[in-house]
């Protein structure tokens, strides 16, 4: 919606938008009953996208004594009228940053669009080629973004993986290979495949051997030193370049979707140095993952590519439906998982979903995880570093702990959002904001310290991942593996439940200390100021308790296989327990505790393991951490850091069941300053310039006259500035005494007096208008589900006051006991 562009410094509270066009004088000060202040009336709604300053028209400067300069085309009452839609003038129907965009205008200005290249078709061969190719430039966007999220995805994975192995040490065959590559053409046998000779630690390089105290206290400080110099340049250079590449992006980006701008935080710089920091601080070893963040990254590919298309470039909702397409792409080479990625941005990010998205999410998606599958950055022709498949099906009565890990997920879920909302408050609110890099360095530190003694912690946390759902087999060296071996009972090529042996219980009590540490140090991680996203760490946490809970029901049916419970199904020397799907099924519990997925949660887990035959224990689990967590709070982690950062989100999964009136949210309130209005045909260009210099609204209602008070349409501020200031350059005898009329025909009035302005066709003929008497319930659907900034309301065809998506937002969170005020963009 067009209005100012607030800049941070020149208000010291949040970013914002006002749609409501009421005196600025009665709403400096008081509570939300009574006045407010302007920016309190801001109407944050919208969509972003990043726009180059080069492509974008620039911000209007929020002191407008002197407007920017805009070209057009001349308006006045005597020459020609233009046509709005055939000759708009530059910058009219733009939006500024933190804005709304206007879903209906948007849509309706497609469909213009879309009529007349398809009336046009029919006239010349160009034409209909022209035709043929707008049609197909979505299909081909989707390929472009496909193709570049896939590459840069399988760049992320080969270089996080080089990266995260450097800190233990480098490879003498060529520095550029990872310890697993490095080690591909050793001699070495099977067990000691980690021990090649090309491949040596920081203290056989430095020291010349690895054995002993003094090369194990070398390694942990080389360790220490290398995590701390790769989140230290992630945090410098997220504060240097792009502020916006901090956290997992995916608040922001539902946020987005829903129709707010955010100029900047999908353009290309962020692209750029979110990419190179999220190598940085997935390598640095801190408790974050890449997938959240790769859904940013895919985003900001969907982004800049639409430049090429203007169809793309220039409507903000075609926009949007790209912006879903690439983060389902995103989810797609972040899991390995296609489909799953369509149904997550189904499900979790998009605000408005067409059939036609859906098939384009689809294909984007197939484009990115062919890409990714092409460069193979794992070298195991899988799209995960994580992928296993289990060969023995599940018990009916496995469903018992199946349901205690949805539990455990859930329980852990409300947990970790109550706790990192605490925490995240706390940065905010204290001098803790402050120092950024500071509180990196000290996390890291931590994190560096604790993590190198227990080799569960020391490995990436996709590595560890991967072990946790590892079925053993008879070659395995792990020591989860390590079982007592009795081969006299295997039966074909699945080994039988065995006693654990000296190592299994080794690796319980240091998996047991990881999990303590990953619960409490992923609550400080989240929401630094590095990419950093949630989808690794709350699997690992949840991959953790299900093999600790997989293994003790393994090792309870190999002591006790004749208890009723064991008897029907599990017979001496059979394979009845396979501990790896225990740690699914725990990945699968927490990650939807923390986020609340449920449909897209279970397909992207299936897709991970290959195994259809998993689908009810992952639904089972995935519904009861859902059902636990909700029990406790209802927002899931993205829906509670938007609510905190004061996103101007309006939830459509959330019922409103109050009996208040349109009349008891609207403004003006009772004791308020009557409402700002233009009249159609009796100001000057003067009262109108005095309007908006002396008030901040984006927009004003314009009334046949003070007296009647009947509406005839709406105008943006943002549309006034330009077509005024355009008139005033290009077009001869428009002073400040010049009237400015909205109607068809120019007023009578002397013929001495100036020429006039004629501003018709930047009028909204057809804004949306409620009656007093309208429940609240239903102005909060049309709000939902069409996208709208303001809405009149009126008595009587009489226009009574005005009521913004931020007068709603304040109103849900009023009726539900939060501190109205929160909703401001911060």
């Amino acid at each position: 919606m067009a209005s100012y562009a607030l800049k941070p410094w020149e208000h010291p509270e949040p970013f914002g938008l006002e749609v409501l066009a009421m005196d600025q004088k009665g709403y400096r000060r008081g509570s939300f009953q009574s006045s407010t202040s302007d920016e309190d009336m801001l109407e944050i709604a919208g969509a972003s996208l990043d726009f180059p300053m080069a492509d974008d028209d620039p911000p209007l400067d929020r002191e407008m004594g002197g407007f920017s300069s805009y070209n057009g085309g001349e308006m006045n009452g005597t020459s020609k009228m233009m046509d709005f839609l055939e000759e708009p003038l530059p910058g009219v129907g733009t939006y500024e940053d933190f804005n709304t965009i206007d879903w209906v205008r948007e849509k309706s200005r497609d469909r213009d669009r879309h009529r007349e290249i398809t009336s046009r078709s029919k006239e010349s061969t160009w034409a209909l080629i022209h035709s043929v190719s707008d049609a197909f430039s979505g299909w081909l966007l989707m390929l472009f973004i496909g193709l570049l999220a896939g590459s840069l995805a399988g760049l992320i994975d080969i270089s996080a993986h080089w990266m995260t192995d450097l800190k233990e040490g480098v490879c003498l065959a060529g520095f550029w290979f990872n310890h697993e590559h490095c080690c591909w053409k050793s001699n070495t046998t099977f067990t000691d495949r980690d021990k090649c000779p090309e491949w040596k630690s920081w203290s056989q390089l430095i020291i010349g051997h690895g054995e002993g105290a003094f090369a194990y206290i070398l390694n942990y400080l080389m360790y220490v030193i290398w995590a701390l110099l790769f989140s230290l340049l992630a945090v410098l250079l997220v504060k240097g370049f792009a502020p916006y590449a901090c956290g997992s992006g995916i608040p922001e980006i539902k946020t987005i979707l829903s129709g707010f701008i955010i100029r900047g935080y999908l353009g290309k710089w962020t692209l750029i140095i979110k990419t190179i920091t999220l190598v940085l601080a997935v390598s640095s070893g801190l408790s974050l993952g890449k997938e959240g963040p790769l859904v940013h990254v895919a985003c900001c590919c969907g982004n800049t590519l639409c430049h090429l298309f203007t169809k793309y470039r220039k409507n903000e909702a075609k926009r949007r439906e790209v912006l879903s397409a690439a983060a389902a792409a995103g989810v797609s080479v972040a899991f390995g998982a296609p489909i799953g990625g369509v149904l997550f941005s189904l499900e979790e990010v998009s605000y408005y979903f067409p059939l036609k998205t859906l098939w384009r999410s689809f294909f984007a998606a197939l484009v990115a995880a062919f890409t990714l599958r092409s460069i193979n950055p794992f070298g195991n022709s899988r799209l995960v570093l994580f992928y296993v498949e289990f060969h023995m099906p599940w018990h009916l009565l496995e469903l018992v702990p199946f349901v205690l890990l949805g539990i455990f997920g859930g329980l852990w879920g409300a947990f970790f959002i109550r706790s990192n909302i605490a925490w995240c408050r706390r940065r905010k609110t204290t001098k803790l904001g402050k120092y950024p890099v500071l509180e990196v360095f000290v996390v890291t530190a931590i994190t560096a310290i604790l993590a190198f003694p227990n080799e569960y912690t020391r490995m990436s946390t996709s590595e560890l991942i991967s072990e946790l759902f590892n079925d053993c087999g008879i070659l395995d060296s792990s020591k989860l593996c390590e079982y007592v071996n009795d081969f006299n009972s295997t039966k074909g090529d699945d080994l039988p439940d065995r006693a654990a042996g000296p190592g299994v219980y080794t690796a319980m009590w240091q998996l047991a200390l990881a999990l303590v540490m990953k619960v409490f140090i992923t609550i400080f991680t989240f929401g630094m100021k590095v990419p950093s996203g949630l989808f690794i760490p709350s699997m690992a946490v949840g991959a953790i308790a299900g093999r600790l809970l997989g293994v003790a029901m393994e090792q309870l049916a190999f002591y006790h296989h004749d208890w009723v419970i064991f008897s029907g199904w599990c017979s001496q020397g059979a394979d009845c327990i396979t501990p790896g799907l225990y740690a699914m099924v725990g990945a699968a519990a927490c990650l939807g505790g923390v986020t609340r997925m449920t449909v897209s949660l279970v397909v992207i887990m299936f897709e991970l393991t290959g195994g259809l035959e998993y689908i009810v224990p992952l639904m089972a689990a995935a519904m009861t951490s859902k059902w636990m967590a909700d029990a406790i709070g209802r927002e899931g982690i993205y829906d509670a850091h938007i609510r905190l950062n004061g996103y101007p989100f309006l939830e459509a999964k959330e019922e409103f069941s109050h009996k208040t009136l349109a009349m008891d949210v609207m403004r003006p309130r009772r004791n308020d300053p009557p409402l700002t209005v233009i009249t159609q045909d009796s100001m000057t260009v003067e009262d109108v310039e005095t309007i908006i210099n002396e008030t901040t609204y984006s927009g004003y209602p314009v009334v046949v006259s003070r007296e009647s008070q009947r509406l005839v349409g709406f105008v943006l501020r943002r549309d006034l500035i330009i077509s005024i200031e355009n008139a005033r350059k290009k077009q001869d005898g428009i002073v400040s005494t010049s009237i400015i009329y909205f109607t068809d025909h120019s007023p009578p009035l002397p013929p001495s007096f100036p020429s006039m302005l004629k501003l018709r066709s930047i009028l909204d003929l057809s804004p949306f208008t409620v009656t007093d008497q309208t429940p609240m319930e239903i102005v909060v659907d049309i709000f939902r589900k069409l996208g709208l900034r303001q809405c009149l309301v009126t008595h009587n065809g009489k226009l009574l006051g005005i009521i913004t998506k931020k007068d709603v937002l304040k109103h849900i969170a009023q009726l539900a006991n939060q501190d109205p005020d929160s909703i401001l963009f911060n």
